[in-house]
């Protein structure tokens, strides 16, 4: 008798209890380098672990979320909202039968490509990088060329893919990676909030009474809502989708955020430091390549000087950038 590995049984499993529209480990689409199955795990359990042993990943732990430099050590960084985005995303994966190996691997790898600084920093890159700069690019290319000194993590098509298009015009070819997707907002208005609760810029109260009557009062609350609703509406429709109320409630969060808290001087104060900083570190890193990592100088023949310095500085984590800001003699902070 012939005994199946126990991936062949995970995969097994997967045929037997997820839905037929879920994104199956057998039927992945491969990796750009062919290599032997794992005997133990999925191709997507195999992912997971790549991704969350990574530098990229680990440098998370030190990147902004909104606040720069906060007071407190309860305030979100790229790390935790990882982490949050996961969780939510994997809830709901179980209770609609889908791949949640695949979804975890898409929530932990989709803000590898993050800037230091947060947004802020995204759009001093987007300024600086020729051909602009987009943090969901950027976490393809961490995977596929950046890593492992330049071979990359060489990760599954679908995982991939929604690490790309998990934000942006383009939606993500699965299920999984569209859960992710909408994940990510859920976790970040509300997650947000709550640092903006912690830092003084908003009450509870502040929240318009209509979001409060369809959303609920507090982060718990509006959470439970939005998942919740989330599972029983694309069980009933088949698709990744909430009710119309609750998706423009949602809509409304995100623009009541933007309004108070994204554009708020405490939450953008830094941004022009910001700016003068990471301009400063490209000028001084396109003078000086021979001060980049060897890993990276490698690749200048390939991608162009302004490409490799692009990757090096957002790569940084907020420390470090200001870090090699002071060592260069180009810090404004």
């Amino acid at each position: 008798m012939v005994r199946m590995t126990p991936r062949e049984q995970a995969e097994r499993w997967e045929r037997l209890h997820l839905a037929p529209w879920a994104a199956h480990s057998r039927d992945s689409s491969g990796r750009v380098s062919s290599e032997a199955p794992c005997p133990v795990r999925t191709c997507y359990q195999r992912d997971v672990d790549r991704i969350t042993h990574s530098k990229a990943f680990r440098r998370l732990a030190n990147k902004t979320q909104v606040f720069f430099n906060p007071e407190g050590d309860h305030y979100r960084t790229r790390l935790t909202h990882v982490l949050e985005v996961s969780r939510i995303a994997r809830t709901a994966a179980r209770a609609l039968h889908l791949n949640e190996d695949l979804v975890e691997a898409i929530a932990m790898g989709h803000d590898l490509g993050h800037a230091p600084f947060g947004h802020a920093g995204e759009r001093t890159l987007n300024e600086l990088a020729p051909g602009g700069f987009s943090h969901n690019e950027q976490g393809r290319r961490v995977v596929e060329v950046l890593e492992s000194a330049g071979k990359g993590l060489n990760l599954s098509w679908e995982v991939r893919d929604g690490i790309a298009h998990h934000t942006g015009p383009i939606r993500p070819a699965t299920l999984e990676g569209e859960l992710v997707h909408i994940s990510d907002r859920i976790a970040y208005v509300n997650h947000d909030m709550d640092d903006a609760i912690r830092a003084g810029l908003l009450r509870e109260q502040d929240l318009p009474l209509e979001l409060q009557r369809t959303l609920g009062s507090t982060s718990r609350e509006r959470i439970n809502t939005l998942v919740t609703d989330l599972i029983f509406h694309s069980l009933r429709t088949g698709r990744i989708l909430m009710s119309r109320s609750v998706l423009r409630a949602l809509l409304s969060l995100r623009r009541f955020m933007f309004a108070r808290v994204y554009n708020h001087p405490a939450a953008r104060g830094g941004e022009g430091k910001v700016a003068e900083m990471l301009g400063a570190l490209y000028a001084h890193y396109r003078l000086h390549p021979d001060e980049l990592p060897p890993d990276l100088r490698c690749m200048i023949g390939q991608a162009g000087l302004e490409r490799v310095v692009i990757d090096y500085i957002a790569g940084m984590t907020d420390r470090f950038a200001e870090e090699r800001a002071r060592l260069a003699g180009d810090s404004p902070l």
